[in-house]
Formats: structure tokens, sequence, C-alpha cells
């Protein structure tokens, strides 16, 4: 069983448990689908304002999805998460994925 296997039926027992969904939205983005991960992480994202990694992920999918505009906004919302929150890696990654998005 894969692990998005795993976490759809955790999601399907259990719809509004935002780890669950987050952790669906990963399985999916590590297996490679993207557009299928956007809905899970975005619903982790509205769950929690000051948890970041969801917004990481979720800019990322929408990036791969082809929403730019989109995964700008997700990525700005997880640097200044990143920023607050005194995580020096995550803002150097996001930095320069938003720094690819404006050039």
């Amino acid at each position: 069983m894969s692990r998005s296997e795993l976490f759809r039926r955790h999601v399907a027992a259990d719809p509004a448990n935002p780890l669950f969904r987050f952790s669906l939205g990963q399985a999916l983005w590590t297996e490679g689908d993207a557009a299928g991960a956007i809905e899970h992480l975005r619903l982790a994202a509205a769950s929690k304002a000051d948890w970041m990694m969801p917004r990481i992920l979720l800019g990322k999918s929408l990036l791969a999805a082809g929403d730019k505009p989109a995964a700008k906004v997700a990525f700005a919302d997880a640097l200044a998460l990143a920023v607050a929150q005194g995580h020096e890696e995550p803002e150097e990654e996001l930095r320069a994925l938003l720094a690819t998005l404006s050039a």
C-alpha cells in the first residue's frame, strides 16, 4: 500500500483532521501527483495560521501544476512565517523560489 493510499483511508475516516490532510498532500507530492496534493495542502494550511510546511508544499504543488501566481502567494505566506519563526533554511529556500518566480 502506498503512503497516499494509507492517508486516503485516514482522510476518509476523519476528513476534518488537518494532520491527515497534510500527510496525504505530502504523500501525493512525493509520489509525483502535485495537482492531487493541492486540495489537501490548502485545507491543512487553512487549519492553522502559523503552519509553514503545508504552505511550502502547497506552493511547490501549485508551481508544478502551472499556477505561478497562486504559488507565489503560498511561498510569500510561508516566507513570512519562516522569518517570524526563525527558520533559516526554509527562509533561504523560499527566497530562492520567489526569486525564480519574479525573474
